[in-house]
C-alpha cells in the first residue's frame, strides 16, 4: 500500500497480519552478525534486509553503498528527508509482490536477506545530543497533584513552553542491553542525613523519541513551519528514572544521577513517511501559545503503546495501555521552542517525549503513577506485587499504530534491570 493508503500492494516476503513490520513501513537499523561489522538494515516481517548488499548490486541508488556500510544511519540520514524517502520507496518497489528482480534471484538473496534470528542489532544512530521534554498533560497533572495538591498541578509555565531539560547521550542504549540498578545519595524525609546506596525506586518512563536529520547553525531559530524538515523519525524511548535519587538532588537544577544512568531505545527508525496515514489532531491548547509555537495541521500520531513487567519467573504482565495522541506539546513544537533561542542541532540528536499518559489509570506511563508513589501496589501473576521496578524485572515497551490494512510499529525495546554495583 502507498503511504496515504489507496492502493494496497504486497510483499514477496511473507509478513504476519500482526507484524510490525510489513512492506509499508520499511524502517532503518544497524545490525551485525558473527565476524562482521556493523551495517545499515531495514526490515520486512521477520526478514532482515541488507542495505549496503542491495547497493553493492545495484538495485538502489549507488551513492547508498557508503553510507549503508557506516556503522551509524547518521550520515544516510544527513542526506535529508526528501532523500531517505526516495531511497524507502525504491525499497519498498523492490519488495512487491510483482516485482521478480531479486524475487526470483536466488543466489543474491541469499546475500542480501537474513532471519531475524540470526542476527544483531544495534544503535541505530550515535546520539550526539539528548532533550528530554515533559510534554503530556496528563503525566504532568499526575505528578504535579501527588507533591503538590490538586489545585497546584501544573507550574505556571508549563502551558506556556514545552518544558525540558538536557540529558546524557553517552548512556542511551539500544533494546537488549542490561542495566544495573543505579546508586546515588537518598534522604528520608524524617531522616536527619542522606545516605549512600542502591535507588530503591527504579521506575520506567513510557517515552517516545524523534531524531533530527538536518542541522540548523548556531543562531539559528528553526521555525515551527519547517520543523518537520528537520525530523527523520522516531524510536521507542525508556528514561529510565530513581526517583528517590531524584527526589534529593533536583532542587535547583532539575535530574541528575537519578537520570544520567541509562535510557533504553528500540532499534528502529520508523519515518515520518511511514506514520503518515496516522496523523491526528492534538488537543486544544488554552490558554493560545505564543506565535513561534503556533502549528498548523494534524501534527500528533495515534500510536499505541503498552508496557509490560516480566519476573524472573517468567510471568509478565501488561500494566499500561496508552497512546503518543495525548501529547499536549507536538513534536514540532518542542523543536521550535529548542532552537528558537538559537541553540544548534545537530544530525542524530534525539528528543524525548517525556513520559506519556493517558487520561485513565491503566494509561499512565510509570510506575510512581500507577502505583501513586507507591500506595497502590500492582499485583503479579506470580502472586508478588510490584510498587516500582525490581532486580531481575525486563521491562518490555511496545509501540504501533493500525489501520484498516495494516499495522506499522516500532517492535520493542526490552531491558532487564540487574542489582547494582555500590
Amino acid at each position: 500500500m502507498s503511504d496515504n493508503g489507496n492502493v494496497i500492494t504486497s510483499s514477496w516476503i511473507s509478513v504476519s497480519e500482526e507484524s510490525d513490520f510489513p512492506l509499508q513501513n520499511i524502517p532503518f537499523g544497524i545490525y551485525h552478525m558473527e565476524g562482521s561489522g556493523l551495517r545499515a538494515c531495514s526490515r520486512i516481517g521477520n526478514t532482515i534486509i541488507d542495505l549496503c548488499e542491495l547497493s553493492k548490486a545495484g538495485l538502489l541508488d549507488p551513492t547508498c553503498q557508503e553510507l549503508f556500510s557506516q556503522s551509524t544511519l547518521n550520515a544516510f540520514f544527513a542526506k535529508g528527508r526528501i532523500f531517505v524517502g526516495e531511497i524507502r520507496q525504491q525499497i519498498i518497489a523492490l519488495f512487491e509482490a510483482s516485482n521478480a528482480t531479486l524475487r526470483d534471484d536466488e543466489a543474491l538473496r541469499k546475500q542480501c536477506l537474513y532471519d531475524l534470528e540470526a542476527v544483531t542489532l544495534a544503535m541505530p544512530v550515535k546520539v550526539e545530543n539528548y532533550t528530554d521534554f515533559y510534554s503530556s498533560i496528563e503525566h504532568a497533572t499526575n505528578v504535579g497533584t501527588m507533591f503538590r495538591g490538586a489545585d497546584n498541578a501544573l507550574m505556571p509555565n508549563w502551558k506556556h513552553i514545552p518544558v525540558g531539560y538536557h540529558g546524557r547521550a553517552s548512556s542511551i542504549v539500544v533494546s537488549g542491553v542490561p542495566i544495573h540498578r543505579p546508586c546515588g545519595q537518598t534522604k528520608a524525609d524524617d531522616a536527619p542525613a542522606p545516605e549512600f546506596g542502591p535507588s530503591r525506586l527504579l521506575d520506567f518512563e513510557l517515552e517516545m523519541a524523534f531524531i533530527t536529520c538536518k542541522e540548523n547553525g548556531l543562531g539559528n531559530p528553526v521555525p515551527i513551519a519547517e520543523a518537520e524538515d528537520y525530523i527523520i523519525g522516531m524510536v521507542l524511548f525508556n528514561d529510565w528514572s530513581a526517583r528517590d535519587i531524584q527526589k534529593w538532588e533536583y532542587v535547583p537544577l532539575g535530574p541528575f544521577l537519578a537520570k544520567n544512568f541509562a535510557s533504553s531505545i528500540s532499534p528502529w527508525v520508523v519515518t515520518l513517511d511511514a506514520l503518515e496515514p496516522f496523523r491526528l489532531p492534538g488537543p486544544v491548547q488554552d490558554p493560545p501559545v505564543l506565535p513561534y509555537l503556533q502549528s498548523s495541521g494534524n501534527k500528533n500520531f495515534d500510536i499505541r503503546l503498552e508496557v509490560d513487567i516480566i519476573p524472573e519467573s517468567g510471568h509478565g504482565k501488561t500494566v499500561s495501555r496508552s497512546n503518543f495522541k495525548y501529547m499536549y506539546w507536538n513534536m514540532c513544537q518542542q523543536l521550535a521552542h529548542h532552537t528558537v533561542n538559537g541553540c544548534n542541532i545537530k544530525v542524530g540528536d534525539m528528543y524525548g517525549s517525556g513520559t506519556i499518559s493517558g487520561p485513565e489509570p491503566d494509561m499512565f506511563g510509570s510506575m510512581l503513577e500507577l502505583t501513586w508513589r507507591g500506595t497502590k501496589p500492582i499485583e503479579m501473576p506470580d502472586g508478588n506485587t510490584r510498587k516500582f521496578i525490581d532486580d531481575g524485572d525486563t521491562v518490555v515497551m511496545r509501540g504501533f499504530c493500525r489501520n484498516d490494512h495494516y499495522r506499522i510499529g516500532f517492535g520493542e525495546v526490552r531491558t532487564k534491570v540487574l542489582p547494582a554495583k555500590c
